[in-house]
Order: C-alpha cells, then structure tokens, then sequence
C-alpha cells in the first residue's frame, strides 16, 4: 500500500520504494532568480557574438577586396591598360599621379570626401561598370562602358553580390561596390606607371610616416617623393583597396595605426 508523503502533493513514494516528484509550481523568487541568470548570461554572450559578427565581415571585406585587386590586374594584362575613363586619366596625367577611387566617410569633425587627386572625384562605380561589362547601371543610367567601349571582350571580372539599394553591401543601383557596412571600396590604381600605388589618403606624412623612422612608412608602405618633390608614402603593388571598417570613420589628422584609422582594413598590410 502506497501512502502520500504527510500532506504533500509534490511527491509521492511508488511500489519500489522511490519517491516521485509530482506537480510543483516555482516561487516568484525562483523566477526572478531565473530570469537574472539569463540576463547576466545574454549580458556575457552578447559582445562575443558582435565580436564574432565583425571577425566575419572584416574576412568577407578582405576576400572581396583581394578579388577586386585580382579583377583589375586581369583586365589590365588582357587589355594593357587600366579600366579608367578619359576623364581620370586626363585629371592625374598633368600632375603624374596616381588614382583613387574614394567616397564620402565619416571623419573626426563631420564627413569628409576622400578621392582624386585632380578635380575629377569620384567612386568605384565607373570601375565597376568597366569590370562588369555594364552598358547602364542599375539605375538606368549610362555607363562610360556603353556599347562596350571600354570592355569590348564583354568579359565580367567580377560576380559580386547586387544590393538593392546603395546603403547595402555589394554592388548598388548606381553602381558602386560598397563594403558591409555600406561605404565604398577606395580602390587606386597605379596610373603613372611606375609600379608603386600611392593612395590619395595613405600618401600623407601626417597619417603613414612611422614617428620612429621617417624613411619607413606604416602598414608596409615606402617612403618615395611625388613629382613635386614632396614625401609621399607607397606601396609597392599596382592597386590598393581597402574599408573604413567597422567603425565607418577616418581621422585625417592622426597616424595610420590609431583611432578611427586603426581598424581601417588594407589590401597591403602585411
């Protein structure tokens, strides 16, 4: 014979002489015991998944800039020249420069446009247009490649992913190839030809000399002069890309590996 457990009705004691919890309702201190136990774990959890969220990116941005670098290389071996429009070349030859194709970013006081040099200032979205074999972009709009002009193999460099909407990563409506947080790839090529890239931001003493060497430049770059005789820091490979990164900003005032620069992602850096 089985008898309950004094009054309880939580438990009760089978033929095998083990005690079986039955109904049992938690107390609203067990609840809230629970509860903050899941927030200190969420709390915990939380900046390891945005930490992880940015590690994924930042490797998607540096696969994505290595295929543009590859893509323009392509081209120019097959065509043995770079895929700019007149308007470009024009703008940096007088001045035996090179190009950037840059943007407008966040920057320490407000936003800041970085491109050129030259008056001629724009993004990747001619380049794009070249690399993608597009008559019109997304938009409807022309292309310095209509009719092929500028590719007339009518081969595509590049498969990029086609966002909707020019605040998204990939390839927009107007063109331009935008990095996951929605900026423009700054992408410059080596239009004076002589085998080094000078990006129009990096080139600055102010950003890249390296305070404990001036000969040396940061992030791998070299130290050279331009044709004004001024210093000038360079890589040394024909195309450089690289992203504001997560933190969207530049800071035109302070070195290459502090601040708002330092979680710039480079192409170049060893």
């Amino acid at each position: 014979m089985v008898k309950p457990l004094g009054n309880e009705k939580c438990a009760r004691i089978d033929a095998t002489g083990y005690a079986r919890l039955g109904a049992y309702a938690f107390t609203l201190l067990e609840l809230l015991v629970v509860i903050a136990v899941i927030a200190i774990l969420a709390a915990l959890l939380l900046p390891v998944l945005s930490r992880v969220k940015v590690k994924v990116k930042t490797e998607n941005v540096r696969m994505e800039m290595g295929q543009i670098a590859t893509a323009i290389n392509e081209y120019q071996s097959a065509f043995n020249r770079f895929p700019v429009s007149a308007e470009i070349a024009n703008s940096v030859a007088a001045l035996e420069e090179d190009y950037t194709y840059g943007g407008t970013f966040y920057g320490a006081t407000g936003k800041v446009t970085v491109a050129g040099p030259g008056a001629y200032l724009k993004d990747n979205h001619e380049l794009m247009a070249v690399l993608l074999d597009l008559e019109y972009y997304g938009n409807g709009q022309p292309t310095i490649n209509h009719g092929h002009v500028k590719n007339p193999q009518r081969t595509k460099y590049l498969s990029p992913h086609l966002a909707m909407d020019t605040n998204s990563a990939g390839v927009g409506p107007d063109g331009a190839y935008r990095d996951p947080w929605g900026l423009p790839y700054m992408i410059t090529l080596d239009l004076n030809l002589d085998g080094t890239a000078r990006d129009i931001f990096y080139r600055s003493p102010a950003i890249s000399q390296d305070p404990g060497n001036p000969n040396q430049g940061l992030n791998g770059l070299v130290r050279k002069t331009d044709a004004q005789g001024n210093p000038t820091y360079e890589a040394n490979v024909p195309v450089l890309v690289w992203s504001p990164g997560p933190d969207k900003h530049i800071n035109t005032d302070i070195k290459a590996n502090l601040g708002e620069n330092k979680d710039n992602i480079l192409s170049w850096k060893r």
